[in-house]
């Protein structure tokens, strides 16, 4: 049996790299590296994509260049992984001194058909009913 590669793919809002996170978003790159995990850094030019294409994912096409959504924070989207490797991931992030990244997904058969922002739009929903903050 071929054991499926392990893949983040990783969005960094321009402002947050700007903000002096270099070294936060180098060090959660050494960290996906050293635990032997594909990165694949996810551009504003392709929120409006599929999170199954832009994964790699068999029978997912690239959609028509259109307006692209802007997503504003850090998102974390794991392809392959069991619950033990993310465990592992989430605990090699914090000893490595990278700050809780509010918004991760795993990779499903249901959000692999929505768009990059699609997905992003429901993790905030999410982390908002989570952590009681709501948006007004």
């Amino acid at each position: 049996m071929q054991v499926k590669k392990e893949m983040v793919l990783y969005y960094c809002p321009e402002k947050e790299s700007q903000k002096g996170n270099n070294t936060r978003v180098a060090r959660l790159k050494a960290v996906l590296i050293q635990m032997g995990i594909r990165i694949k850094n996810i551009s504003p030019d392709q929120t409006s994509q599929t999170i199954g294409y832009l994964a790699g994912s068999e029978g997912f096409e690239e959609q028509p260049a259109g307006e692209c959504p802007v997503v504003e924070e850090e998102i974390l989207v794991m392809k392959n992984f069991s619950s033990k490797r993310i465990d592992e991931l989430l605990m090699n992030l914090k000893r490595s001194g990278v700050s809780k990244i509010a918004l991760k997904a795993v990779i499903t058969d249901t959000n692999s058909k929505w768009s990059f922002y699609d997905l992003y739009q429901e993790l905030k929903k999410e982390h908002e009913t989570m952590t009681g903050k709501e948006e007004s």
